[in-house]
């Protein structure tokens, strides 16, 4: 079972990479058609281009979905085929963590863009979960035996479980909130609009929030378990206080303050950043949930 784990984990990766490619390759075609349009100065020139581009771009964006969701089935096979291998959820160390994230990412891309038809938001949101894969590449996999700190399989399992869920939409509402800084105030060819972009944000939050709520409040139950206390505020605890007072105040500052456009999309991209420091912190400034120096 670790072989296979191994290896649907690099055949994940692949699929993420080429997934990326072929968006990359279906929003290059529609700038060019763009660019051609704009361009065409004889009549039909540009009804020529389009013509010629639109059944390229469909098939990369469509190619592009497919290789998506098999990367998706294949980064869940590799953590299933772990979890029987150690007989544990990912919540050991950083690799296992890191493939969850992964995973988390994809499928909240794979939901957001069936729901809004919004492809574009994959060349956001799947170099970071190929990213996080490398990133596993780069830390060891070897199957160790839990730490008493760990060892509450069900609980911990949940845990994750959930933080998977928040930090797999707040990804989204990042995608989106950077796709809406970009673009120029005219609108650019082939981006979504500011308004929709700004409501698959705050769609993203509204999921994501309250199950990094529900991270927070497991994470109190297993330290009082592990440690004998529900707050002890550990890096990694207080990292996560930090990140879901961000979220909880782009929450009111949109819905109370009226909060639209730059401003709540920048408040998005540090909400991002404190997520990403919430996963990442506890490798640099130690703490309860440091174990062996690459443990989530």
């Amino acid at each position: 079972m670790f072989k296979m784990s191994e290896y649907t984990f690099v055949a994940g990766l692949l699929s993420i990479a080429l997934a990326l490619l072929c968006y990359v390759l279906s929003y290059a075609a529609v700038r060019v058609r763009a660019i051609r349009t704009a361009t065409a100065t004889g009549p039909g020139v540009g009804t020529l281009a389009v013509s010629v581009l639109e059944p390229a771009r469909n098939a990369f964006a469509t190619y592009g979905t497919l290789l998506a969701w098999l990367a998706a089935a294949f980064i869940l096979a590799s953590m299933i085929f772990r979890a029987v291998a150690t007989g544990h959820g990912p919540f050991s160390n950083m690799y296992e963590f890191s493939i969850a994230f992964a995973f988390g990412i994809t499928a909240g891309y794979l939901y957001f863009e069936r729901r809004y038809h919004q492809r574009v938001l994959g060349l956001i949101a799947l170099p970071i979960a190929a990213l996080l894969l490398l990133y596993a590449t780069t830390i060891p996999s070897t199957i160790q035996p839990l730490v008493p700190a760990l060892q509450n399989n069900l609980l911990l399992t949940v845990h994750v479980a959930v933080a998977i869920v928040a930090y797999g939409t707040f990804s989204i509402a990042f995608a989106a909130a950077v796709l809406h800084l970009v673009q120029p105030p005219q609108g650019r060819r082939g981006l979504p609009g500011p308004e929709l972009l700004d409501e698959i944000s705050y769609r993203a939050v509204t999921v994501g929030f309250p199950f990094l709520t529900l991270v927070i409040v497991l994470g109190a139950l297993w330290a009082e378990v592990a440690w004998g206390s529900y707050w002890s505020w550990d890096p990694k605890e207080t990292a996560s206080l930090v990140t879901w007072l961000i979220y909880g105040a782009y929450l009111h500052a949109r819905v109370v303050r009226g909060w639209r456009g730059n401003r709540a999309a920048w408040l998005l991209v540090v909400g991002f950043g404190a997520t990403l420091f919430t996963y990442f912190g506890n490798l640099f400034f130690g703490g309860l949930h440091s174990y062996a120096g690459l443990d989530q």
